[in-house]
């Protein structure tokens, strides 16, 4: 289903100590929703699991995929990177026909259909409304 490394479960078991919340009752709820320059996308919350969700465990932490957004999510990797220029989780996605330069948000895949995205807005400069 979902590939979680070390480094996200690792930054996640921290996070939830922090806010002091058990990985027995939270964990990191991966969802997608429409929006973004590229038709969709990425969020994440902490949350309980709730019916029909999809659960990866890893390290002792719990990641949430609702069903709607397994299809999208079907086979993704979920990290964290701590870099100087950018932190926090990333997802690599094999369901994504494009990407937005900054990552928040993609196309789906689609069989046999043509890109509907906007080459002006694709390149991470105008993410989201967000000029860089």
């Amino acid at each position: 289903m979902i590939l979680v490394t070390d480094a996200a479960a690792e930054h996640l078991s921290d996070l939830l100590k922090a806010k002091d919340f058990s990985p027995e009752e939270k964990g990191l709820r991966l969802f997608v929703e429409k929006g973004g320059c590229a038709g969709m996308s990425y969020a994440m919350q902490i949350g309980s699991l709730s019916d029909g969700d999809e659960v990866v465990e890893k390290n002792g932490v719990r990641v949430f995929v609702d069903s709607e957004s397994l299809e999208y999510l079907k086979g993704c990797s979920l990290d964290y990177v701590d870099a100087l220029n950018d932190s926090g989780f990333k997802i690599e996605n094999p369901n994504a026909a494009r990407s937005c330069g900054c990552g928040t948000s993609f196309e789906p895949t689609k069989a046999d259909a043509e890109p509907t995205y906007d080459p002006e807005t694709m390149d991470g400069e105008v993410c989201g409304g967000n000029a860089k």
